[in-house]
């Protein structure tokens, strides 16, 4: 069924405490650690407001108040970078304050991801939202997310994003069953019947990986406030998604799936960070030629 309801908002779960790259993240938001010269945190908010998404509310815990700042206006760096004649320092500063409206709200605490999305309850209300989660970097030239929330707005119900991964990598993540049903016109978008999370490589019913991309129907509120916690004692939100699965689409039912095929960054761990500056940085015009020769000589060279 499909929704006439537009969707503007936007929650992005950063509450996590880094300590995957500690000691850099004792002092300082992992969302904060710089992919070339952004933090990661301003790729995921310009692909919430590239997508139309200017309403943004994040989720955030101690230690946070870093975030805030970035996307806060700086008076007096920006009348330094105004007399100084430094036009482009002052675009690129001025740009993060010009994304959207982004609020934020604290989650008290670290009960998983699906309990960071129900702080969003209140702020989202009864509205389609979407959930953008800071590890996974989709490259802008990629429109997944547009095409996750036309998805939602015709097929009605809660929309994912989901990869094809190596099945012995299918334990780190959320895995679908997209089997046995009709895809929609051109493969990309399949019906979602159920989800397993971080299932063990033998039990896992696809190699379709859930990755950190949603469009929720806002019934998941109440299917999290019901939701018991599952792996790692935690409010699994993929645990709500299946028990969303099972529902008639006009009680806010039903999940698919956007196959995406593009371009993802992962910064969730150290080396996938690493991969992740340098892959973003060749592809630059500024960075790109002089860090590829130097690239193809310190590869002869080891």
């Amino acid at each position: 069924m499909s929704s006439t309801t537009p969707i503007t908002k936007a929650v992005i779960p950063a509450a996590g405490m880094g300590t995957r790259f500690l000691p850099a993240t004792k002092a300082m938001p992992k969302e904060m650690l710089p992919v070339v010269d952004e933090p990661a945190i301003q790729y995921v908010v310009a692909e919430a407001a590239d997508a139309g998404l200017d309403d943004i509310l994040m989720i955030t815990g101690q230690n946070k108040r870093a975030m805030e700042d970035h996307f806060d206006r700086a008076p007096a760096l920006e009348a330094t970078l105004r007399d100084k004649g430094d036009t482009k320092k002052l675009d690129a500063v001025q740009y993060a304050t010009g994304l959207g409206d982004i609020h934020y709200v604290r989650q008290g605490q670290a009960l998983g991801l699906g309990h960071a999305v129900l702080c969003g309850k209140q702020h989202v209300g009864n509205e389609p939202f979407a959930v953008l989660l800071g590890d996974d970097l989709i490259d802008a030239r990629d429109t997944l997310l547009t095409t996750m929330l036309e998805t939602q707005q015709r097929l009605g119900g809660s929309v994912i994003a989901v990869m094809e991964v190596p099945e012995e990598n299918v334990s780190a993540y959320g895995v679908v069953d997209a089997g046995g049903q009709d895809k929609e016109p051109g493969a990309e978008v399949v019906p979602v019947h159920r989800l397993v999370e971080k299932p063990p490589v033998e039990e896992a019913p696809s190699n379709l990986a859930i990755i950190g991309r949603y469009v929720l129907h806002p019934a998941i509120f109440d299917e999290l406030e019901r939701t018991p916690p599952g792996k790692g004692g935690e409010i699994q939100l993929t645990d709500a998604l299946q028990a969303m699965a099972a529902k008639p689409v006009e009680d806010g039912g039903g999940v698919h799936a956007v196959v995406f095929r593009g371009r993802r960054y992962d910064t969730g761990d150290k080396l996938s960070y690493i991969k992740a500056v340098v892959t973003l940085a060749v592809d630059r015009e500024d960075l790109g030629p002089d860090l590829r020769t130097w690239l193809k000589e310190f590869a002869s060279g080891l």
